[in-house]
């Protein structure tokens, strides 16, 4: 939902929902992995991306999508995704588990290294039609969530936030968080105004975000 709008129930017919539901129960499986910019996978179906902090969830999140417990590889360990991997959904949408950020305890090489090899990607993708941005709904917004806004806005790319862990914090912290994070987004120009709260481990926004998701499926 967004904060202050309509709830899911507004936006997405059931028909939309259970059409979203078995998309994502599709087949889907590993297709590439890039560190670099000249490693990065021929454009071809239509892509959407998964970005947040280290340990936000990104990997727990894409495996809740899917139906899987697998299919994205989660890790107590900070930094351990360094490459962008792309996964093949059906033949009709790609998914993109991108590089956990904010985690220091990495050389400032290996930094800006993926800064360089993100930007690139965000930059010069044709076929990516959505960034996901993933809030440890907990914590809300933190700097290095802001840095990554400014790479998404200077690369003219549209992004949404999706909360994380929202099972979590009681009714109303979650909703200052969302009251907070709406009002930096106000002033974003590629931000997407509806924020997602989701739970991968009870389920709660899942189900929308696949209805979200499905509309740019070929």
């Amino acid at each position: 939902m967004s904060a202050g709008g309509p709830g899911p129930e507004a936006e997405f017919t059931p028909e939309a929902i259970e059409a979203a539901r078995v998309l994502f129960a599709a087949e889907c499986r590993f297709v590439w992995a890039a560190a670099t910019v000249d490693q990065l996978p021929p454009i071809g179906l239509p892509e959407v991306a998964f970005a947040g902090r280290s340990n936000v969830g990104k990997s727990s999140l894409v495996n809740a999508l899917t139906g899987r417990k697998t299919l994205a590889r989660t890790s107590n360990t900070p930094g351990r995704t360094q490459e962008l991997i792309f996964f093949d959904l059906g033949g009709r949408l790609q998914l993109v588990d991108l590089p956990g950020y904010g985690y220091a305890k990495v050389s400032k090489t290996k930094v800006q290294l993926w800064t360089d090899t993100l930007f690139a990607y965000l930059r010069g993708r044709t076929s990516l039609q959505r960034v996901n941005l993933l809030i440890d709904s907990r914590h809300g917004l933190k700097d290095s969530d802001l840095q990554a806004m400014d790479l998404f806005d200077r690369a003219a790319l549209s992004y949404q936030v999706v909360l994380t862990k929202a099972d979590k914090p009681k009714s109303p912290e979650l909703a200052a968080v969302m009251e907070q994070t709406a009002a930096a987004l106000a002033k974003r120009p590629a931000a997407h105004p509806v924020i997602r709260p989701t739970s991968s481990l009870t389920g709660a926004g899942i189900p929308e975000l696949r209805a979200e998701l499905a509309r740019f499926a070929v």
